[in-house]
């Protein structure tokens, strides 16, 4: 049975309400942070920084706002990774292990590591012959698009994709892991797709990424290709409206976030 939309709102309502406890660690090793009265005993205790008057409270607010705010970013990251999941398990009738990916290598110090993707299609997997249909004719165009080698197109079981929020930063290390995740993928014989939900991606890495035959999504609305919009595609080839979806949630999701943020903004 396919989850409703408080099924699926409750990942993402939990994922934004773990902000709004965020404290900044001020280069502490405490996992839970630093409160106001440490950040400011902290700070008297530094001559330096008290000529300047930094153990002020809207410095504390100031440390938690900005790393409160990605945190946000994060979580709701997150939280759309378990939300893209549960419509392949629901919309194609997978298991939580079909929906996943995952491939073990030996890393720099010949110890076996475990890397993971976000989401995966084997179109074995999926028994509904419409559903299966529209991926495997989905999967060609998509080949088609990234002019991969006919052979290779015609060798592919399916698709894994890395799903974010946005991607805007310019990290090379994590770049360069995707981009190696992407040539594991082929090797598997799947086609790797990034599910962006948002339009924020920097246009250097969606070119990048592109010329490394990744198919890039992204979260544009006025686009109906399913080979360019990540809500076209789950609409067209998965079965399901997610952008219906959110804009039937965005009040109850906007007031989670402002509550964060005013938690995140306030001295205490």
């Amino acid at each position: 049975m396919s989850t409703g939309d408080d099924g699926y709102l409750q990942p993402l309502v939990r994922a934004i309400r773990v902000c709004g406890a965020y404290k900044p660690k001020m280069g502490r090793k405490d996992k839970t942070g630093v409160d106001l009265k440490s950040f400011q005993r902290l700070y008297q205790e530094d001559s330096f920084y008290h000529w300047f008057g930094l153990d002020n409270p809207l410095m504390y607010a100031a440390h938690k706002a900005a790393g409160g705010m990605t945190s946000i970013y994060r979580q709701v990251g997150i939280g759309v990774e378990h939300l893209f999941r549960q419509v392949l398990q629901d919309k194609l009738g997978l298991t939580a292990e079909q929906a996943a990916w995952s491939y073990t290598f030996k890393g720099a110090n010949k110890k076996l590591r475990k890397l993971s993707l976000d989401g995966h299609i084997r179109i074995s997997d999926v028994s509904n012959g419409a559903a299966r249909e529209r991926i495997g004719n989905w999967l060609d165009e998509a080949c088609k698009s990234l002019d991969v080698e006919a052979r290779v197109a015609k060798s592919l079981q399916g698709a894994v994709f890395e799903v974010r929020q946005g991607y805007k930063s310019k990290d090379s290390k994590r770049q360069n892991a995707d981009i190696a995740n992407a040539a594991t993928a082929y090797t598997k014989a799947y086609l790797p797709c990034v599910a962006v939900f948002s339009t924020q991606i920097d246009e250097d890495i969606a070119y990048r990424y592109a010329s490394e035959k990744w198919l890039v999504l992204t979260g544009t609305t006025s686009e109906s290709s399913s080979l360019h919009s990540t809500y076209a595609f789950l609409e067209n080839v998965i079965g399901y409206d997610m952008r219906a979806f959110f804009e039937r949630n965005a009040e109850r999701l906007r007031r989670e976030i402002d509550d964060v943020l005013k938690k995140l903004l306030s001295v205490e």
